[in-house]
């Protein structure tokens, strides 16, 4: 999941929004301000309800970041990077960089985000008893009383057993523990959250159609979400275990093409594009060292009038963007940071920086090929294989 505004560092982990996150400010705000708040607190104005509504969907925004950032931070204390948290339309991902190494750490980065909200509902509980026993029924109490119970329902729902819930994770540390294969835990645990999807669709569908008003629609998105993504999980289970053992050496393509970054994008289609027909070019200085790395999705979405004037330094991902490795870091820890800007791929580099590789996923998938680990993956291509592969909490 991409952000689309930046937040800043926390804890040195950056944080972003997606636009899609304005959904829920607007469903929890709209919800609050011409219903919950009214029935409860007549009499008030409407400027009193609209800004209690805005301030308890921006403070719930707070309480799904403060959930993520437990994750984040417990993953770095057991040696886990962390790339970045995203909020968005589904509440917020922690993206990190590669798989936790051990049952426990599993159990650890998983429950701590279950604990983060319950803590912080009862937390919000205790200001609205407060507020309450002190004579105030106000909106104040109000807004507390809903963020503590939004809290305590976020942390019940991800405590269900169903990848990629917290408690799916937490069920794949259990059976790693019990049966020490982290592959058949983590594929448990997908399917059960392709159970989980389908019967959230079934009771959405039954839901809406009994005319019980428009959540069921809400619970069939969240369905339908859940079982995609449990079907990425277990198939980015099966691809780690596929290219465990092999270094990114045997799986990149050595001297990739290279780009300038004072080309304008008109120049770099016609000079270059049309005759390598890559999809992804490094840019590099006079040292060939790693400097941005262009893509043609970015060059497309720049307007036809403004590629005479733009150059690929104007529009290419940073390198703080780019995910690179050396030639002889273990391929499965690359995998989960081939996403984002880079559409799917990452830069290979030496010691000095200089760009002496690029991996793609049409490499991994040749590699898997070529070592009879084909599976399922033989019909992926494009930024596909990056879809499956990141690992989120």
């Amino acid at each position: 999941m991409r952000a689309s505004v930046r937040l800043g560092r926390i804890a040195g982990v950056r944080i972003g929004l997606n636009f899609s996150v304005l959904v829920i400010v607007v469903i929890v705000a709209a919800s609050l301000a011409i219903g919950r708040f009214p029935s409860a607190f007549p009499g008030r104005s409407v400027a009193a309800y609209v800004t209690a509504s805005v301030v308890a969907a921006v403070v719930f925004l707070a309480s799904l970041l403060a959930h993520e950032l437990a994750h984040a931070l417990v993953a770095k204390r057991n040696g886990i990077g962390v790339e970045s948290i995203t909020l968005w339309l589904f509440g917020g991902v922690a993206q990190l960089e590669s798989e936790p190494r051990s049952p426990g750490a599993d159990f650890r980065v998983a429950v701590v985000g279950p604990l983060t909200s319950l803590v912080v509902g009862v937390v919000f509980g205790g200001v609205a008893l407060a507020l309450t026993a002190g004579g105030s029924m106000g909106l104040a109490a109000g807004v507390f009383a809903y963020l503590a119970g939004v809290n305590v329902v976020l942390a019940v729902f991800n405590l269900f057993p169903a990848a990629p819930l917290d408690g799916g994770r937490v069920l794949r540390a259990a059976l790693w523990a019990w049966r020490h294969d982290r592959l058949r835990a983590a594929v448990i645990a997908a399917r059960a959250g392709r159970v989980f999807g389908f019967l959230l669709i079934a009771a959405g569908i039954l839901q809406t159609g009994a005319g019980l008003g428009f959540g069921g629609l809400w619970l069939v998105l969240i369905g339908l979400f859940l079982v995609n993504a449990a079907r990425a999980e277990e198939q980015a289970s099966r691809l780690s275990q596929a290219t465990h053992g092999m270094r990114v050496r045997e799986v990149m393509t050595a001297r990739p093409v290279t780009a300038e970054p004072d080309q304008t994008l008109v120049q770099f289609v016609t000079e270059t594009v049309w005759a390598h027909r890559h999809s992804t070019y490094p840019l590099v200085d006079s040292e060939g060292r790693l400097i941005g790395l262009a893509t043609l999705t970015r060059v497309r979405d720049v307007p036809d009038e403004r590629r005479h004037e733009l150059t690929l330094a104007d529009i290419a991902c940073r390198p703080d963007e780019v995910p690179t490795a050396g030639p002889d870091e273990p391929l499965d820890e690359l995998l989960p940071r081939m996403a984002g800007c880079s559409d799917g791929r990452a830069v290979v580099v030496d010691d000095a920086n200089r760009v002496i590789g690029i991996v793609s996923p049409s490499d991994v998938r040749r590699s898997l090929q070529l070592t009879g680990l084909r599976g399922p993956y033989g019909d992926l291509s494009g930024a596909d294989l990056a879809a499956i592969i990141r690992p989120r909490a």
